[in-house]
């Protein structure tokens, strides 16, 4: 400590202060740069009573000094020097603010910290205990300081923050407001550096609505928008101020502002980037909104006001309500921001929705950007409504892979007597066209979902339904439902009914096969669903779809090959053949080449075929037997 005035007051910590000093520098920051958004935090509460007072009409000494905070620094001694031009302080407010904790007998705030366990960081919040955070890096703080009164004399304060402090008037000859001289300990010289204030500065306290000067530079240059009027902001400064926070060169696709003031208080301003800004999937984790409370920030990225699937979102949110340094750890307990954060999700998901049925252009650019972080919302069931309006696919209505619809315009759609949502899985939009499951459903003029990324099957089988209506795979269908539905498209083939000799050849057939590929299916059986494929593969009603195998396999699951059921169509010209060969000679060998090539490229077709080496390897076999056939027949 610096050496004693003569008519310095001269009080000592008592045992339990050092202790709660202790907590406050070591154990409620997890910063040490903290400390200079607490002395401008106070500085600006300054400020902001002493403009109270003048609108009042209360009398105020150097009525003429702007409202504003200098910070000064001295590299050479190590100080840094933090002033304001705000209320000031008599001797007992010194002591009633700063002195919170320090002031003799502290068993008050000691009584206010058990008493209120349950909302501690409202009471270690309070104006002058965040204050004592400056000791992390200060070795002595001296604070002199002028109250707007005009009769009240100057007065000092200082401490080393161990044992004792000292409070005395002074003689000279200073204007009203608070100057806190702060002497650096050794390991904290950073902190005198112009380049590190001027960070923290722009980190933390930015939105200070008062200018903060460093040098005479004034540093906090852009403007809090989410504190103005909508109609107060122009594009260009929401631009800019977008640009500001996400580093983006482009300007964003929208804006969200919000101005709540009951039950809560809060504003927020939040972006929706034109781009995806993951790229690659290695900037997965680079979300949240920036958390301000009073317009200043308490946390960078708080991953917790939105959803992580709204995550693509960027923006500010500043709350009157919640305690300036409540730590991160008690953030999701405090039941103010779990009502901001509530109350933010329910915002951004009405405009969304007006979005999409506003706009629908403006929503696909939005989705086309956007749609891989937004379908991870599968498993928030308090949204799932609100979720399940705003999904997007392609479906066999669209003309182009790129389009989209709604499952609101797909329900719009369904045929007299449908009541479940059909849905296919492929890597693209040709692959699923091709696939056989869907003969039926042409035929039958259903609507058909094409899914064509991982995750979409994880959304569809996770939300289960839309509204009263199921989702169903179309290898999972009930032939009973699917029956009872009108034909668009009959089923025609230049081939006679089999005769009733041929229908007990072909069950015969169906036996063999089953014999061939033996325990690889679960049962052979005469397709339904088929009209221009010769077979398919179906999976058992309660099995994983082929796609979602495949998935689970590249994840190194351990997933016992699924069983399917192999399909044939009766009508198709090479069962017909396969037919008069079997008649012919039930052992033919052709009958296990084409049963063994008709399974196994059914398998490829779904992806599902594991080893491909035999099909090839058939495929030649049977291009070299034909190729003897043809050139036989063209007598070449």
């Amino acid at each position: 400590m610096s050496e004693t005035k003569p008519n310095a007051q001269k009080h000592e910590f008592k045992a339990e202060i050092k202790q709660l000093l202790e907590i406050l520098v070591h154990s409620l920051y997890t910063s040490r740069e903290i400390f200079l958004r607490e002395i401008i935090s106070n500085a600006s509460d300054a400020l902001d009573k002493l403009r109270f007072e003048s609108t009042r009409g209360a009398e105020i000494i150097d009525s003429e000094l702007p409202l504003d905070i200098s910070i000064l620094f001295d590299e050479k001694n190590n100080t840094i020097t933090v002033k304001d031009s705000g209320i000031g302080m008599t001797q007992e407010e010194l002591i009633n603010n700063i002195g919170t904790i320090a002031k003799s007998g502290s068993s008050e705030f000691i009584k206010q910290l058990a008493d209120s366990a349950s909302d501690a960081n409202n009471i270690i919040g309070k104006f002058g205990v965040g204050f004592y955070s400056v000791f992390m890096v200060a070795k002595e703080v001296i604070i002199k300081t002028k109250s707007f009164k005009k009769e009240e004399p100057a007065i000092e304060w200082s401490s080393d923050g161990l044992g004792d402090y000292e409070i005395s008037e002074i003689k000279d000859e200073i204007k009203r407001g608070t100057t806190i001289e702060i002497h650096l300990k050794d390991d904290a010289k950073e902190f005198a550096e112009k380049y590190r204030i001027e960070s923290i500065i722009k980190k933390h306290s930015n939105f200070i609505s008062f200018p903060i000067y460093l040098e005479n530079e004034k540093v906090n240059t852009i403007s809090a928008i989410w504190r103005e009027p909508k109609s107060n902001i122009t594009k260009e400064q929401y631009n800019e101020f977008y640009k500001y926070l996400t580093y983006d060169s482009e300007e964003p696709l929208d804006v969200i502002h919000i101005s709540i003031d009951a039950p809560i208080q809060f504003n927020s301003v939040l972006f929706i980037p034109k781009k995806n800004q993951d790229f690659f999937g290695y900037n997965r984790e680079n979300y949240g909104l920036d958390l301000y409370v009073r317009r200043v920030l308490i946390q960078h990225k708080n991953k917790d006001l939105l959803p992580e699937y709204l995550g693509f979102i960027k923006g500010v949110v500043d709350s009157e309500d919640l305690p300036l340094n409540i730590s991160r750890e008690t953030l999701q307990e405090n039941i103010v921001f779990t009502k901001i954060s509530n109350h933010i999700t329910s915002q951004v998901f009405s405009y969304l929705t007006k979005l999409a049925k506003d706009e629908p252009e403006k929503y696909k650019e939005l989705w086309k950007e956007h749609n891989r972080v937004f379908k991870l919302g599968y498993s928030d069931y308090a949204n799932m409504d609100k979720y399940s309006e705003l999904l997007r696919f392609n479906s066999s209505f669209n003309e182009k892979a790129e389009d989209l619809v709604s499952l609101e315009e797909y329900v719009s759609r369904f045929k007299e007597g449908q009541n479940e949502i059909y849905y296919a899985v492929g890597n693209s939009r040709e692959a699923i066209a091709t696939d056989p499951h869907l003969e039926i459903f042409k035929n039958k003029g259903l609507e058909v979902l094409y899914l064509y990324d991982p995750i979409d099957e994880f959304v569809v089988s996770s939300i289960r339904k839309y509204k009263e209506f199921d989702f169903k795979s179309v290898d999972h269908i009930d032939f009973n439902k699917i029956d009872k539905l009108k034909n668009e498209k009959e089923k025609t083939s230049s081939l006679e009914e089999l005769s009733k000799d041929d229908s007990k050849q072909f069950d015969s057939l169906l036996a063999k096969i089953k014999g061939i590929l033996g325990d690889r299916v679960v049962e052979v059986k005469e397709s339904q669903r088929l009209s221009d494929s010769a077979a398919c593969v179906v999976s058992p009603d309660e099995g994983f779809s082929s796609s979602m195998q495949k998935i689970l396999r590249m994840s190194n699951k351990d997933l016992t090959e699924q069983k399917k059921i192999f399909e044939i169509n009766k009508d198709h010209k090479l069962t017909r053949n396969l037919l008069k060969v079997f008649k012919a000679d039930s052992n033919d060998e052709f009958i296990k080449d084409t049963v063994e090539q008709l399974y196994e490229s059914a398998l490829l077709l779904e992806g599902s075929l594991i080893d491909p080496h035999k099909l090839a390897s058939r495929i030649n076999k049977m291009l070299d037997q034909s190729s003897d056939w043809y050139t036989s027949i063209k007598k070449i």
